[in-house]
């Protein structure tokens, strides 16, 4: 407690400009390229507007705030972020479920989460399930986003040929958020094209729903476990990456409980999980952030300043993606994506021993498809951890022949 009243303390002299703009641009960011997939997750599973306002506010509520005690606790710019990841399997999964099915899902996930950063066997847990396994089911769910993107071009070619070349030049040139480049231009095709309608936009404040969970083993499967399962490989662990890449060890456990406290209180307010950030935490822990890395956690504070003021404004910014065109809602979607199927991919097809079951929990989870009650992630991660147990479970070791 006493560190943290002294981070405190020094905070007004840690912070600097590049520190308070670091954090605006993780949060634009954050917005341009993930905040889109919440709506469309929403939009496919008739999620009204009420709820969705309410899931908007308490996942950037919880960002922010958990940034915050993080970046003040650890003197470290750990911010935290909703679980992307999760949001894209529930794009798939989230209409087969009551509302309330998938609250208690959340719970579940996040008091896992909790017991997993409490107990400290973050890595135990880690080994159950082979890494390229879980990165063919999340790149299978992932695909599925790139795929609409192409199925949209027959509507808007123009929109989405544009949108795709300004988004790949801007990454070919280097620039940090080619995905803000690429939406500005669709908006000024969507607006030349008169596609936008927000008609009746105003300034409004989100309001929090409370729903009551209920449970199942169906949802259980197929979301609960997911969740947790990709909260852990595709957002911690990756950012813990991020953050030991720039020369911070975080107190992973202690991380975990924090954002694990976070995805419990936002749970029953339609909260999918908060997660540690995963690529934009690198927005804030190089030198651009602040030039002094001990001072750089007032980046990390900023981020969840930002993320506290714009959460409020949730209702506004439902209003703002619901008038957008689909080609265009689509055609972000997966640019913002790209670099995560292209990670994913990579990474389940890295182990040559993984290779076979990380392909069949691909094609399983792209599948989209649903056998008892239970979503393809589920039977992606099992066919696939099959398939891994048949082609190297006491595997003789290959010897030369003279």
């Amino acid at each position: 407690m006493t560190s943290v009243i002294q981070n405190i303390r020094d905070l007004p002299r840690s912070l600097s400009s590049s520190a308070i703009l670091s954090g605006l641009l993780v949060v634009v960011v954050g917005y341009a390229s993930s905040l889109v997939l919440v709506f469309q997750a929403a939009t496919k599973s008739n999620v009204d507007n009420a709820h969705l306002s309410s899931w908007v506010l308490v996942i950037t509520l919880g960002s922010g705030l958990c940034s915050i005690v993080m970046s003040l606790w650890f003197r470290q710019p750990v911010i935290a972020a909703w679980s992307t990841p999760g949001i894209v399997l529930l794009s798939d999964t989230l209409v087969h479920y009551p509302f309330s099915e998938a609250i208690g899902a959340y719970i579940i996930a996040a008091i896992a989460i909790i017991i997993l950063g409490y107990s400290g066997m973050f890595g135990r847990i880690m080994r159950l399930i082979p890494q390229p396994i879980v990165m063919g089911m999340l790149a299978g769910v992932l695909i599925n986003f790139g795929l609409d993107m192409f199925k949209s071009f027959p509507q808007s070619p123009v929109m989405v040929f544009l949108m795709l070349v300004v988004f790949f030049v801007m990454r070919r040139l280097g620039y940090r958020a080619p995905t803000i480049g690429a939406l500005v231009v669709g908006l000024v095709i969507a607006a030349a094209r008169q596609e936008i309608h927000l008609e009746g936009m105003q300034l409004s404040l989100a309001a929090p729903i409370l729903t009551a969970p209920t449970f199942s083993i169906g949802a259980l499967l197929s979301l609960a476990l997911p969740l947790f399962t990709l909260a852990l490989t595709g957002q911690d662990a990756p950012g813990q990456a991020v953050l030991r890449n720039a020369g911070y060890e975080v107190p992973i456990n202690k991380a975990l409980t924090v954002t694990g406290i976070g995805s419990l209180l936002t749970a029953p307010f339609g909260g999918h999980g908060i997660t540690l950030a995963a690529i934009t935490a690198a927005m804030v822990t190089g030198p651009e952030a602040h030039p002094d890395p001990d001072k750089r956690y007032s980046a990390g504070v900023a981020t969840g300043f930002w993320y506290v003021i714009t959460g409020i404004f949730g209702a506004t910014l439902i209003t703002l993606f619901g008038g957008l065109p689909t080609p265009l809602i689509h055609t972000i979607s997966g640019l913002a994506l790209t670099g995560a199927i292209i990670s994913s991919l990579s990474a389940s097809m890295a182990d040559p021993y993984g290779r076979e079951g990380a392909i069949v929990a691909f094609m399983c989870t792209a599948a989209s498809f649903t056998l008892f009650n239970v979503g393809a992630p589920f039977w992606g991660l099992v066919f696939g951890v099959l398939t891994h147990l048949i082609m190297n479970y006491a595997k003789p070791a290959v010897t030369k022949s003279n």
